[in-house]
Order: structure tokens, then sequence, then C-alpha cells
């Protein structure tokens, strides 16, 4: 068998064609730049073949970089999945969620989960950062997005996304429903980072026409919620993630309209996950409980936003939520 080159050189090459960056490619290998570009010269020192250009800004693979690199990255690919195939199934399974799925829907959930697959160790993490199944260790994640996503990805639409406005009870009985008259000139308006207030008062006519000027703002969607619950002002929410509270009564749906985006919530994960079997169970689980709650938002009255930004999620990560 002829010699092959130097296993870190092509974990190197590998790194350097996905980022094409010898500074990202590093950090990801957890050695120094100058370590990753040594390497690649020696690469294509031994290969007789030059695999990248450098340019100022960026590196280009070459046509001899361009055509070696799929296959390389296959063979790693083999290599893992042939280790992993040796060792015991893996019990721990890593979820990606955002602070607000994870607080106001999947923790409440979690009781049920947990007593379905009891074998199944969770990690949560919670985080407004998109999701990298390749480098941060995330075996399944659920995100707000739009198909595609990649040939190396499988994504299963879990919940349609409907945005509602939603206030206090007893803030709605102190000023009046925001719906009649000019009352909705009274309220504060809490505002996420997703600042869709805007759309929704277009959505809704003249009564969306005359604001107060008190706002609020929110770099999370769940803190405005329980800013909505406290009687701080009225929020808009995703549907999904007031449905308890609007059933426990601690806050009332208003103007009976929702609004479609054209981004829904997908659970998501590689082709080929790390931990296979416990990435099923807990795919089914999520599918399982998507349909007991029968979509929640699908079939309500809705207005689509045509204005709204729709950005696909690339291969290798999900948009945020």
């Amino acid at each position: 068998m002829r010699r092959l080159p130097s296993l870190n050189g092509l974990r190197a090459f590998e790194a350097v064609t996905r980022h094409l960056n010898f500074r990202l490619a590093a950090e990801e290998l957890g050695v120094t730049q100058g370590a990753v570009a040594q390497q690649i010269r020696a690469l294509e020192a031994e290969l007789g073949t030059k695999l990248f250009e450098r340019r100022p800004r960026t590196l280009v693979p070459t046509e001899a970089g361009h055509s070696y690199a799929p296959n390389i990255r296959r063979a790693f690919e083999m290599m893992q999945e042939a280790t992993e195939a040796l060792r015991p199934q893996g019990k721990q399974i890593t979820i990606s969620v955002t602070p607000t799925f994870a607080s106001k829907w999947l923790i409440p959930r979690l009781p049920d989960l947990t007593d379905a697959h009891p074998d199944i160790d969770l990690r949560i993490v919670a985080t407004d950062r998109i999701a990298d199944f390749q480098t941060d260790g995330v075996d399944l994640a659920v995100r707000l997005g739009r198909p595609p996503f990649g040939a190396d990805l499988n994504a299963d639409l879990l919940f349609r996304q409907v945005v509602v406005a939603v206030g206090s009870p007893l803030l709605i009985e102190k000023l009046g429903r925001p719906e009649e008259s000019d009352n909705l000139s009274r309220y504060p308006l809490l505002h996420d980072s997703h600042n869709l207030w805007p759309r929704f008062l277009e959505s809704i006519g003249p009564a969306g026409a005359s604001l107060g000027k008190r706002n609020i703002r929110f770099n999370q969607t769940a803190l405005a919620i329980d800013a909505a619950i406290a009687g701080q002002g009225l929020a808009l929410a995703s549907s999904l993630f007031v449905q308890d509270n609007l059933t426990s009564g601690r806050l009332i749906r208003l103007f009976g309209e929702g609004l479609r985006l054209g981004l829904d919530f997908y659970v998501v994960a590689p082709c080929r996950p790390r931990h296979a079997q416990s990435v099923k169970k807990v795919t089914e689980w999520l599918s399982r409980v998507s349909r007991t709650m029968g979509q929640s938002g699908s079939n309500t009255s809705l207005r689509r936003d045509s204005s709204a930004t729709r950005v696909p999620a690339s291969s290798r990560s999900m948009r945020r939520l």
C-alpha cells in the first residue's frame, strides 16, 4: 500500500476547505494559525500540487483542491462512523434550542420526555447563537426556518408559526379592550429583538393607526411574555409560546388575528447523527407532542405578511429564533 499523506495535514485541509480561512480552521482544530498554514504547505509539497490560491482576504481552492475535498471529507466521515459503530450506543443527546423555546415550551414538557425515555441523558443548550452540528457537539436542534435546509440534514416540520398579540386580563380590564375605540394608544407595547409590532399593526389596519409613545424593549421574547403576564403591556409572540398561559387565563389573545411570517418551527438533525437511536426517539417524541397539540396556531385566523424576510438555513446551521 502506498504511503498516505499526513493525517494532520489532511485534517487541516478538510477544515480549511470548509472555512476558507486559516484562523477559523485553527480555532476548530485547537492549534495555531501558523500550524495550519504549515500543514497545508507540507501537504501541497507531499502531493506535488497546489491546493489553494492565497487571496488578500480569503482562500480559493484550486481545481485540484476542489476535486480532492469531497473525497477527503467523506473519508473522515467514514472513519468517524466506523469508530462510533465500535462504541456502545450513546445515551446522551444534546438538543439546541433558543432560550424562549426552552423556557416557554420545552422545560414544562421535559417530565413527559424523561418519563418516556428514562435511558436518555439530556443536555439542553439554550442559546440564540446559531448551532453548528459539526463543531458544537449538537445532535438535534429546534429552530425557526424554511426549506430547503441542505442535503446533509433531516428537517421535520414541528409547528406552524403564528404570531399573536397577548395581554394580561387585569390590564385589559383596567384600560379597555385595545381593539375598541382608541384604547390601543393607552397600552405600552412590549418589543423583543424581532421588532414585529410595526408589521402586526399594519396588518390589523385602522386599529393600529394611533399609538402611544410607551415602548419597552427586551432582547428575548420570553421576557416580553413575562412582562405581559405581569400586566406591563401588550406582547407579540408565537402562539406556541403562549398557549399554556392562554389556556390558564393568565393571558388573553387580542385582535383575533394571527400573523404568518413564512417561517415555521422545524426539528433538524444530521442525516448521519452520532447517536442515531437517541435522536430518533427524541424526534419521535417531539412529533407526537406536536400532533397532540394539533399544530398549535395552524388552524387559527391568519394574516400573511408578504414583506417578511425569508432566509433559508444553510446545510450546517439553523436560523435563530
